[in-house]
């Protein structure tokens, strides 16, 4: 199990947006010190916190958390929930196009 290190996560992700500690702070609602405070580990952020967090970066509580692989934009998120919702047949469909048009771009940027 990976472990947990939030606040190098956050402070990397922060920094990788540009965005300010205060700017964060102001966009959950918290005071512009606690931020600081998560990013040099004194104290964890609740669970609703983290997930304002993570929401204000726009990437996945998870990624916060454990920096998976994958960030994933909160766009890229929606769409992937509302195809969730749809039907078998429909998602194959989608997933058929997906494909495909990954499959040109990858050629289109190998030959450019």
């Amino acid at each position: 199990m990976k472990s947990i290190i939030f606040d190098k996560h956050l402070t990397e992700v922060r920094k990788d947006k540009n965005i300010s500690q205060d700017e964060v702070s102001k966009i959950i609602g918290v005071h512009c010190a606690a931020i600081g405070i998560y990013e040099r580990d004194e104290v964890k952020p609740s669970i609703e916190v983290a997930i304002k967090i993570a929401d204000a970066l726009q990437v996945s509580l998870d990624y916060l958390i454990r920096k998976t692989s994958l960030e994933v934009d909160s766009n890229t998120l929606k769409r992937i929930e509302e195809i969730g919702n749809l039907s078998k047949s429909a998602k194959e469909q989608i997933y058929l196009v997906i494909d495909a048009l990954v499959r040109d771009f990858k050629a289109k940027q190998a030959y450019s």
